[in-house]
């Protein structure tokens, strides 16, 4: 009948009769068989196995929260380190500014006073000079008025 079936050529045709209903009663036995030999146990493992997890979860959960509250712990800290980090180099940098204006003013301070002092030389100096000048201005144009009297 298989080679029948084959040979007839272009179209195999089924026709449902009573064995369809064999088939239908044996498919719904073989579910039931199988829920009761074989997946109520299953689902029962599955179910003890959430029920655990839930229990493991909740311990993750509980070390997740202590993780994060260490984390926030650290970062604070961290931030906390920093600001006074950045308030000692500022303390520093506006001491060593204070420094280097006090040095700025010193030096400025000793340099007026040297120039004050070089300008009060060069004055004396120059009042010395023309007094010589003025005076040998006067030999020499006493000299001159000689020699033009004695020609």
């Amino acid at each position: 009948m298989f080679l029948l079936a084959f040979s007839e050529g272009s179209s195999i045709q089924l026709v449902p009769d009573g064995t369809l209903l064999i088939h239908v009663a044996l498919i719904l036995i073989m579910i039931w068989i199988l829920n009761r030999t074989f997946f109520r146990p299953i689902n029962e493992v599955i179910a003890s196995r959430e029920k655990n997890k839930g229990g493991r979860s909740s311990e993750a959960e509980e070390i997740m929260r202590d993780v994060d509250a260490k984390r926030e712990k650290y970062e604070l800290s961290m931030r906390d380190a920093r600001s006074k980090g950045y308030d000692i180099i500022d303390k520093e940098r506006s001491k060593a500014l204070a420094k280097k204006d006090a040095k700025v003013a010193s030096t400025k301070e000793a340099v007026a006073l040297v120039f004050e002092t070089e300008t009060a030389n060069l004055d004396s100096e120059t009042a010395v000079a023309r007094e010589d000048i003025k005076t040998e201005a006067e030999q020499l144009a006493n000299k001159i008025a000689a020699t033009i009297l004695k020609a």
